[in-house]
């Protein structure tokens, strides 16, 4: 694996996905499991954010104690609709920061990304982004998403996924090499339809009961 690459492995995270990945889990659980890893894959992509130290007074003693730092100021960047579940969680751990959405589909006989909506921060350009996705398959969604992000030119990015593809990967590094990606897993490649194999199915009909 590149060096633009993280693979989330907690024994925590792991389990989690392998019980998303059965497809006798319910809507429900799966909505929840979505949840749970979320906030787990958060800690992992937030490690590098920057502390301050401030003086404040426990029951016992003074003392100067560590805060993020309010110059660190991130976007969420949700790639509708799968990535809503991953928002959601990261939301509850970074109630402050901002949000902004990218609606793409899947042209189900060329497999590219067709944009239909676009709303981010007024001041995204001087703030960090994460954008958030479930799948990183044949990496088009996230590829066209990253592209026009950068069109807006955020401070930085980087690109958070349950799931990747080796294809996915590559194609996503040829057109963005800067970008880091963080997964819990890497699966073996994908189908003749572009799904991840062995995946987990449409991570947005599962969470969302469309199937």
């Amino acid at each position: 694996m590149t060096a633009k690459v993280t693979v989330i492995d907690h024994p925590l995270i792991q389990h989690k996905l392998t019980l998303m990945r059965q497809i006798q889990t319910s809507t429900g659980k799966f909505r929840q499991l979505l949840k749970e890893i979320g906030m787990l894959l958060a800690y992992e992509v937030t490690r590098d954010l920057p502390l301050k130290y401030e003086a404040i007074e426990t029951p016992i003693a003074h003392m100067n104690a560590p805060m993020l730092a309010a110059s660190k100021k991130i976007v969420i960047i949700s790639i509708m609709r799968a990535g809503q579940g991953l928002l959601e969680s990261i939301l509850e751990l970074i109630p402050s920061a901002r949000v902004g959405h990218i609606g793409l589909y899947r042209d189900p006989t060329t497999l590219m990304a067709i944009e239909y909506y676009f709303k981010v921060p007024q001041d995204i350009g001087q703030r960090d982004v994460l954008v958030v996705d479930p799948m990183l398959a044949t990496g088009n969604s996230a590829v066209a998403a990253v592209d026009r992000l950068k069109e807006v030119n955020p401070k930085s990015i980087k690109f958070l996924c349950l799931l990747a593809a080796p294809e996915g990967i590559k194609h996503f590094h040829q057109q963005h090499p800067d970008v880091q990606i963080y997964t819990a897993a890497v699966d073996e490649g994908l189908d003749d339809r572009g799904y991840i194999v062995p995946g987990l199915g449409d991570a947005g009909d599962r969470l969302y009961g469309t199937m």
